[in-house]
Protein backbone atom coordinates (compact mmCIF):
# COMPACT_ATOMS: atom_id res chain seq x y z
CA UNK A 1 0.00 0.00 0.00
CA UNK A 2 2.80 2.38 0.92
CA UNK A 3 4.54 1.86 -2.44
CA UNK A 4 1.33 2.71 -4.28
CA UNK A 5 0.72 5.84 -2.20
CA UNK A 6 -2.38 4.36 -0.60
CA UNK A 7 -3.38 5.13 2.99
CA UNK A 8 -5.85 3.50 5.33
CA UNK A 9 -8.82 5.71 6.05
CA UNK A 10 -8.73 6.82 9.72
CA UNK A 11 -11.62 5.83 11.97
CA UNK A 12 -13.90 8.79 12.70
CA UNK A 13 -16.92 8.76 15.00
CA UNK A 14 -19.37 11.61 15.49
CA UNK A 15 -21.81 12.20 18.31
CA UNK A 16 -24.29 15.04 18.74
CA UNK A 17 -24.67 16.41 22.25
CA UNK A 18 -26.72 19.51 23.09
CA UNK A 19 -27.01 20.52 19.44
CA UNK A 20 -23.27 20.36 18.73
CA UNK A 21 -21.57 17.61 16.72
CA UNK A 22 -18.33 16.30 18.21
CA UNK A 23 -15.95 14.36 15.98
CA UNK A 24 -13.38 11.92 17.30
CA UNK A 25 -10.64 10.11 15.44
CA UNK A 26 -8.86 6.97 16.53
CA UNK A 27 -6.02 7.72 18.90
CA UNK A 28 -5.25 10.31 21.52
CA UNK A 29 -7.29 13.46 21.07
CA UNK A 30 -6.90 17.19 21.34
CA UNK A 31 -10.34 17.86 22.83
CA UNK A 32 -11.25 20.32 25.59
CA UNK A 33 -12.68 17.45 27.69
CA UNK A 34 -10.07 14.84 26.90
CA UNK A 35 -8.94 14.53 30.53
CA UNK A 36 -12.49 13.60 31.53
CA UNK A 37 -12.88 11.38 28.47
CA UNK A 38 -9.66 9.52 29.29
CA UNK A 39 -10.86 9.01 32.89
CA UNK A 40 -14.17 7.65 31.57
CA UNK A 41 -12.32 5.34 29.15
CA UNK A 42 -10.37 3.94 32.12
CA UNK A 43 -13.59 3.48 34.08
CA UNK A 44 -15.24 1.78 31.11
CA UNK A 45 -12.28 -0.60 30.72
CA UNK A 46 -12.32 -1.50 34.43
CA UNK A 47 -16.06 -2.24 34.31
CA UNK A 48 -15.65 -4.20 31.08
CA UNK A 49 -12.87 -6.34 32.57
CA UNK A 50 -14.97 -6.94 35.70
CA UNK A 51 -17.75 -8.19 33.38
CA UNK A 52 -15.34 -10.67 31.74
CA UNK A 53 -14.26 -8.64 28.69
CA UNK A 54 -10.97 -9.59 27.07
CA UNK A 55 -9.63 -7.26 24.35
CA UNK A 56 -9.61 -8.87 20.90
CA UNK A 57 -6.19 -7.72 19.76
CA UNK A 58 -6.44 -9.72 16.53
CA UNK A 59 -8.25 -6.71 14.99
CA UNK A 60 -5.16 -4.50 15.47
CA UNK A 61 -3.23 -4.66 12.23
CA UNK A 62 -0.13 -2.93 13.53
CA UNK A 63 3.07 -4.86 14.23
CA UNK A 64 3.35 -3.86 17.91
CA UNK A 65 3.57 -5.57 21.31
CA UNK A 66 0.42 -7.06 22.88
CA UNK A 67 0.10 -4.33 25.56
CA UNK A 68 0.34 -1.64 22.88
CA UNK A 69 -2.36 -3.45 20.87
CA UNK A 70 -4.66 -3.35 23.91
CA UNK A 71 -3.91 0.33 24.40
CA UNK A 72 -4.70 1.11 20.76
CA UNK A 73 -8.09 -0.65 21.12
CA UNK A 74 -8.91 1.59 24.07
CA UNK A 75 -8.64 4.62 21.78
CA UNK A 76 -10.87 3.50 18.91
CA UNK A 77 -13.00 6.43 17.85
CA UNK A 78 -16.35 4.91 18.82
CA UNK A 79 -15.13 4.14 22.35
CA UNK A 80 -13.98 7.74 22.70
CA UNK A 81 -17.36 8.97 21.42
CA UNK A 82 -19.17 6.63 23.85
CA UNK A 83 -17.11 7.94 26.77
CA UNK A 84 -17.96 11.50 25.72
CA UNK A 85 -21.64 10.57 25.50
CA UNK A 86 -21.64 8.92 28.93
CA UNK A 87 -20.11 12.05 30.44
CA UNK A 88 -22.31 14.60 28.69
CA UNK A 89 -25.78 13.04 28.45
CA UNK A 90 -28.43 12.15 31.01
CA UNK A 91 -28.46 8.49 32.15
CA UNK A 92 -31.71 7.68 30.35
CA UNK A 93 -30.68 9.28 27.05
CA UNK A 94 -29.69 6.97 24.17
CA UNK A 95 -26.19 7.50 22.84
CA UNK A 96 -26.11 7.87 19.05
CA UNK A 97 -22.85 7.55 17.16
CA UNK A 98 -22.12 7.72 13.44
CA UNK A 99 -18.92 6.04 12.24
CA UNK A 100 -17.24 6.17 8.83
CA UNK A 101 -15.90 2.59 8.96
CA UNK A 102 -17.33 -0.76 9.99
CA UNK A 103 -17.36 -1.49 13.71
CA UNK A 104 -14.53 -3.89 14.59
CA UNK A 105 -15.20 -7.13 16.48
CA UNK A 106 -13.64 -5.79 19.68
CA UNK A 107 -15.71 -2.58 19.72
CA UNK A 108 -18.88 -4.53 18.91
CA UNK A 109 -18.30 -6.85 21.88
CA UNK A 110 -17.36 -3.97 24.18
CA UNK A 111 -20.40 -1.91 23.17
CA UNK A 112 -22.75 -4.81 23.88
CA UNK A 113 -21.31 -5.09 27.39
CA UNK A 114 -21.29 -1.32 27.94
CA UNK A 115 -24.98 -1.11 27.05
CA UNK A 116 -25.66 -3.59 29.84
CA UNK A 117 -23.19 -2.13 32.36
CA UNK A 118 -24.41 1.47 31.99
CA UNK A 119 -28.05 0.50 31.26
CA UNK A 120 -27.99 2.63 28.12
CA UNK A 121 -29.23 2.20 24.59
CA UNK A 122 -26.31 2.81 22.25
CA UNK A 123 -26.98 3.22 18.54
CA UNK A 124 -24.02 3.05 16.19
CA UNK A 125 -24.38 3.71 12.48
CA UNK A 126 -21.35 2.26 10.78
CA UNK A 127 -20.53 2.09 7.08
CA UNK A 128 -22.87 -0.88 6.55
CA UNK A 129 -25.79 -0.72 9.02
CA UNK A 130 -27.34 0.52 12.23
CA UNK A 131 -26.45 -1.38 15.40
CA UNK A 132 -28.89 -0.95 18.29
CA UNK A 133 -27.13 -2.09 21.47
CA UNK A 134 -29.34 -2.64 24.50
CA UNK A 135 -29.06 -4.79 27.63
CA UNK A 136 -25.98 -6.58 26.34
CA UNK A 137 -27.14 -7.50 22.85
CA UNK A 138 -27.14 -6.00 19.37
CA UNK A 139 -29.91 -5.80 16.81
CA UNK A 140 -27.63 -7.35 14.16
CA UNK A 141 -27.53 -10.62 16.09
CA UNK A 142 -23.72 -10.48 15.90
CA UNK A 143 -23.87 -10.81 12.14
CA UNK A 144 -22.57 -7.81 10.31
Amino acid sequence: MKNRGMKKEPGISCIEVNGAVHEFTTGIQAHAQFGEIDDMLREMLCKLEAAGYKPDTSVVLLNIEEKEREKSLKYHSEKIAMAFGLINTAPSTPIRIVKNLRVCDDCHTATKLLSKIYKRTIIVRDRIRFHHFSEGSCSCGDYW
